[in-house]
C-alpha cells in the first residue's frame, strides 16, 4: 500500500511544481539546515515518499542539510550553548514552552505558511504555545511499553512495573533522557508527572536507581536494532516507532500501562539562530501540505494533526489503535508541561546520579 501511495504522491508533486510552486526555476541557491529527531521523516525506504527529495525537486533553489538528535534535551543543549546553527527544529511540547520562555524561538510569518489551514482546531492554541506564534504541529503520539511476545509472559503486562520485573533482568531497555525516565517513575509512584516537589523527584530518582541493575542499556535511537534483533525484550518508547519496529519483527507488541502515559505533540519551530527564515517557513509549509503530511505520517506511524492528510494514508495505518488510540485510552494520557529551570536542573542532577551510582 505504501508503494502505491508514494507513486500517487510523486505524480501530485510533479504536477504541483509544473503549475507554479513558488521557488521552482529560481537560480538563487539557499542551504536550509533542518535538525530533527532520528527516524522521524520519510526517506524513501521501501517505496515510501522521500520528503526531502520531493521538497528539493519542488524548490530547486533550496538544498536541505539534514541532521538528527536523539532527545529534546540534546537538541536544547546544542542550541543553548551555540554548538549548532540550524533553521528548522521539531521539539516536543514542553520543550517548546521552555524555548519560548528563554527567547530561543522566532515568531512565524503565517503568510508564508498558508497550509496551516489544514491543521485541525484540536492542535491549535495549545498550552505550550497558546497564541500560535512559534510552532506548527508535526505529529502527536503516546508513550507505552514495547515487548517481545516470545519471551514476556502475558500475565506480567499490567503497568510500568514490568520495567522493574527481575524476571527479565538484562533484557530491559530504559529511556536515555531524564524527562521520559522520571515520568515513568512518577507514574509508577502515583505522582503528578509535572511535579516540582523535590521530595517526589528524589523518590522517583530512587526508583530509577532500583531499576538500574535490571537495565541492559539506556537508549534512544539504539532501541530499533536492539528490539528488532531480540537482543532486548522490553522497552518503553514512542508508539509511532513501535509500528516501524513491528514491521521488522512480528513478535513485537505494544501496550499502554495502566497507571497512565505521556501524550505528546511535536511541532515545527524556527530557532533564534536561524539564517534563512523564509526558506524555513517554505519547508514547514511544504510539510503541512496534506499529501506530503499523509505520505510522511503513513511511513512514520505517528498521529497526524491534519484530518485532510488521512486521505493520502494507508487505511490500515489510520485504523491502527496504536497510532490512533480510542478516546478511552487517550483519557489516561498526560502531557509534559514546562518546568522551572531550577526543577529541570535538579532532575538532570538526580538522573545522572541514578545512572551512575
Amino acid at each position: 500500500m505504501k508503494k502505491v501511495i508514494s507513486v500517487v504522491l510523486a505524480v501530485l508533486l510533479a504536477v504541483s511544481c509544473l503549475v507554479g510552486l513558488s521557488g521552482c526555476g529560481s537560480s538563487k541557491k539557499t542551504t536550509l539546515y533542518v535538525y530533527n529527531w532520528g527516524q522521524y521523516i520519510s526517506e524513501g525506504d521501501d517505496g515510501s515518499l522521500d520528503v526531502i527529495a520531493a521538497f528539493e525537486e519542488a524548490y530547486p533553489n533550496i538544498r536541505v542539510q539534514y541532521s538528527t538528535y536523539d532527545s529534546n534535551e540534546t537538541m536544547y543543549s546544542k542550541l543553548k550553548t551555540g554548538g549548532i546553527s540550524v533553521d528548522v527544529i521539531i521539539p516536543s511540547d514542553y520543550m517548546i514552552a521552555r524555548m519560548i520562555d528563554e527567547d530561543m524561538l522566532l515568531p512565524l510569518n503565517f503568510d508564508n505558511i498558508p497550509n496551516y489551514q489544514y491543521v485541525d482546531e484540536a492542535y491549535r492554541n495549545t498550552s505550550y504555545d497558546p497564541e500560535n506564534q512559534y510552532s506548527i504541529p508535526y505529529t502527536w503520539g503516546t508513550v507505552g511499553i514495547i515487548y517481545n511476545t516470545k519471551y514476556v509472559d502475558e500475565a506480567d503486562l499490567t503497568g510500568w512495573e514490568l520495567l522493574w520485573n527481575e524476571k527479565y533482568s538484562g533484557k530491559i531497555l530504559m529511556f536515555g533522557n531524564s524527562r521520559d525516565a522520571f515520568g515513568i517513575a512518577e507514574y509508577l509512584l502515583g505522582y503528578d508527572v509535572n511535579t516540582t516537589d523535590d521530595g517526589e523527584l528524589q523518590a522517583a530518582a530512587q526508583k530509577l536507581k532500583e531499576q538500574k541493575p535490571l537495565v541492559q542499556q539506556y537508549v534512544m535511537d539504539e532501541i530499533f536494532d536492539l528490539m528488532e534483533n531480540e537482543e532486548a525484550w522490553i522497552a518503553p518508547y514512542y508508539a509511532g516507532d513501535f509500528l516501524t519496529m513491528a514491521e521488522e519483527n512480528e513478535n513485537l507488541a505494544f501496550y499502554h500501562p495502566s497507571q497512565g502515559f505521556n501524550l505528546f505533540i511535536d511541532a515545527m519551530c524556527i530557532p533564534s539562530c536561524c539564517q534563512n527564515k523564509e526558506a524555513a517557513e517554505t519547508f514547514i509549509n511544504f510539510l503541512c501540505k496534506p499529501e506530503i503530511a499523509g505520505g510522511n505520517m503513513d511511513y512514520l506511524g505517528y498521529g497526524t494533526p491534519e484530518t485532510a492528510a488521512k486521505e493520502f494514508m494507508d487505511p490500515d495505518v489510520v485504523a491502527s489503535e496504536v497510532a490512533y488510540p480510542s478516546e478511552e485510552t487517550l483519557s489516561k494520557g498526560t502531557s509534559f508541561l514546562f518546568l522551572p529551570a531550577s526543577v529541570n536542573q535538579r532532575m538532570e542532577e538526580l538522573w545522572l546520579q541514578a545512572k551512575t551510582d
